[in-house]
């Protein structure tokens, strides 16, 4: 009787003792995510002048090193006879941080929008934008988006420059973003 006492407190013991051993391995607790916004500067790859705009990002730290990023770009501001670009991605993200420094990579898909000059047309069409950057953590919960440069591909778009068929917009972004967890 006794014996089987002994064995019932000891099965119903072991797993939280078990739970002790696993709790250093989880260093770094919940996945972080972070919100914030940016001011951009694109070449449009369809006209001369360069499109300023906003956006929103959100920075989601999944295993460690390795995230995802999502986007949401308006490039409205220096329009050109009217035209304007809007970006909506998401993808992988692999950042590395040297104390304050985070240095980052990036590859995101979604939809490129686009009105062209003089409302000749408007397009939603399939991006694909490899980028990186470098964000500063200003503190626990602010970060600096220093630097950030996207290279798009728009295969389906018409226009464009060669060798390429489609449109080829790119630009830098900075910005700051705060976290939430």
């Amino acid at each position: 009787m006794i014996k089987r006492l002994i064995l019932a407190a000891a099965m119903t013991l072991l797993p939280a003792c078990m739970m002790g051993q696993a709790a250093p391995a989880m260093r770094g607790g919940i996945p972080a995510l972070s919100v914030g916004g940016y001011y951009s500067n694109f070449h449009p790859d369809y006209s001369t002048p360069r499109l300023g705009g906003v956006g929103i990002y959100a920075d989601w730290s999944l295993l460690g090193k390795l995230g995802v990023e999502g986007e949401a770009r308006w490039l409205r501001f220096n329009q050109f006879l009217g035209s304007y670009e809007d970006n909506y991605l998401v993808g992988p993200r692999y950042a590395r941080r040297y104390g304050k420094f985070v240095p980052y990579v990036k590859f995101m898909l979604g939809a490129g929008e686009l009105e062209f000059p003089n409302n000749q047309g408007h397009g939603g069409y399939f991006a694909l934008a490899p980028g990186g950057g470098l964000d500063y953590r200003f503190n626990r919960h602010v970060t600096i988006r220093a630097i950030d440069y996207e290279y798009q591909f728009w295969p389906s778009a018409p226009g464009g420059g060669l060798p390429t068929h489609g449109l080829t917009p790119n630009g830098f972004s900075f910005g700051a973003a705060y976290r939430i967890f």
